[in-house]
């Protein structure tokens, strides 16, 4: 069941949330005049409008401004679910437009306190075209290089959510939020509602993370600092540090092909989690690959290393990745390189998975998906092998000429099992064929594939 929605704050009460004490400036777009009951002529439509003004103070359902968050000052536009219920007509069209056209003349970020019901009906079909507005200013801040953030409340339904929620860089929701693209009056009468709150759609892959109220001033400041906004003339910033080795048992480098591969498979050996704990002061995972499906062998996010250095980080933990992990790798990826942030992955799989359901999700375009997402970055990608390098599953991930391996790894166009096997030799000849793959990690720093062993 979907958790229980917290009370409805005002569009002001959610911006004094994020901003606190730092205040908010106000800005207006240009008065713009309406025909009598708006563009469709709608009986009754200007006095409903009077009425929601009286009962909650705004002019309409969007208030935007500048203000400052953590330490960052950012534009902020907010939703009031009092003024007609938070629906998009002309004139919130033109505050929208207007607030993401304040972020890109100042190169800030946007943050959306989004609570809406969609489109205004009284004005018809101008009204649904606001969404379009909304896409093209948003599609002009994501070409800038400056990051997107939604707050999705209770409730976030319709256009709003298929553009300014869901259409952000990072999607975060409040505790027990209804958020789907269908309204509560609209969905099928059997249908499960845990599918159109906000835990359900974190559970679907649909937003990054589920934050209480009292977090969310705290949690946003820190993705802020994370995503950075670079100036347009600014070339990306340098690569990612490489991780450090985390301890293992055995000492120096494996002797033979089976050692490699016994070692990268031990369960003692160090995996992901370690790796990025040791890496980063503060981590935010994204969820998700947006498309319905989630991976919890594969983490994604962006951190602050200790020097308050922003990377993005895309970890494989062991497992077979599925196509959902490799559509959220990309995804990460290309948000990097849109914010000019350095990226490393962390390569540790068997390989791909390879079930019927793994093909039927779209397991090849997935992994070219993410192979076309690292040869398109222009900011560096750094990679380290530190269990399994299986096959193109664990390659898609790997950035060319700036790959290492530590000495618990191993990496190879075939396990070597499965190379035995399609060879129609012995299970005896296992490590023997492991021999001649060459797949240590000493090989793999003379055959030219790796740069370095990190031990």
């Amino acid at each position: 069941m979907p958790a229980e929605p917290a009370p409805r704050m005002t569009a002001r009460e959610a911006i004094a949330l994020l901003t606190g004490g730092a205040g908010f400036t106000e800005h207006r777009p240009p008065p713009r005049t309406l025909p009598p009951d708006g563009p469709l002529g709608w009986a009754g439509y200007d006095a409903a409008r009077e009425r929601a003004a009286e009962r909650t103070g705004e002019e309409e359902s969007v208030v935007y401004g500048t203000g400052v968050v953590g330490d960052r000052e950012s534009v902020l536009l907010s939703f009031e679910f009092g003024f007609l219920g938070g629906s998009l007509g002309q004139l919130t069209g033109d505050r929208l437009e207007a607030a993401y056209e304040l972020a890109l003349s100042r190169r800030l970020p946007l943050l959306a306190l989004v609570a809406t019901g969609g489109s205004r009906m009284q004005e018809g079909m101008v009204a649904l075209t606001q969404l379009q507005r909304v896409a093209a200013a948003s599609t002009r801040l994501r070409a800038a290089g400056l990051p997107q953030i939604a707050v999705v409340r209770d409730p976030t339904t319709g256009g709003g959510w298929a553009t300014v929620g869901a259409g952000a860089d990072v999607v975060l929701a409040l505790p027990g939020a209804q958020v789907g693209f269908a309204g509560s009056r609209v969905r099928p009468p059997d249908a499960d509602p845990y599918a159109y709150g906000a835990e359900g759609q974190l559970a679907a892959g649909q937003v990054d993370a589920v934050v209480p109220a009292g977090e969310l001033r705290g949690t946003v400041g820190r993705w802020l600092r994370a995503l950075g906004a670079r100036e347009a003339h600014e070339a990306p910033g340098p690569a990612a540090p490489l991780p450090r080795a985390q301890p293992s048992s055995p000492a120096g480098l494996p002797t033979s092909g089976r050692e490699a591969v016994e070692r990268a498979r031990s369960p003692q050996r160090p995996r992901a989690e370690a790796y990025l704990a040791d890496y980063f002061t503060v981590r935010l995972p994204l969820h998700g690959d947006r498309c319905g499906g989630t991976d919890p062998g594969l983490l994604t996010g962006f951190g602050l290393r200790a020097d308050g250095q922003p990377v993005a980080y895309v970890a494989q933990c062991g497992t077979p990745t599925r196509p959902a992990g490799y559509r959220a790798a990309a995804r990460t990826i290309r948000l990097a390189d849109r914010l000019g942030i350095p990226v490393l992955t962390l390569v540790d799989t068997p390989g791909a998975a390879n079930d019927a359901e793994a093909e039927r999700a779209g397991a090849g375009a997935a992994i070219a998906d993410t192979f076309a997402a690292i040869a398109a970055a222009r900011v560096p990608v750094t990679t380290l092998v530190i269990g399994e390098g299986g096959s193109g599953g664990a390659l898609a991930l790997a950035a060319p000429g700036n790959t290492h391996v530590t000495a618990d790894s191993y990496f190879s166009v075939i396990a070597p099992e499965l190379a035995a096997a399609i060879l129609k030799r012995p299970p005896a000849e296992t490590g023997a064929t492991a021999d001649q793959l060459r797949l240590r990690p000493q090989d793999l720093v003379e055959l030219g594939v790796a740069r370095s062993i990190v031990t």
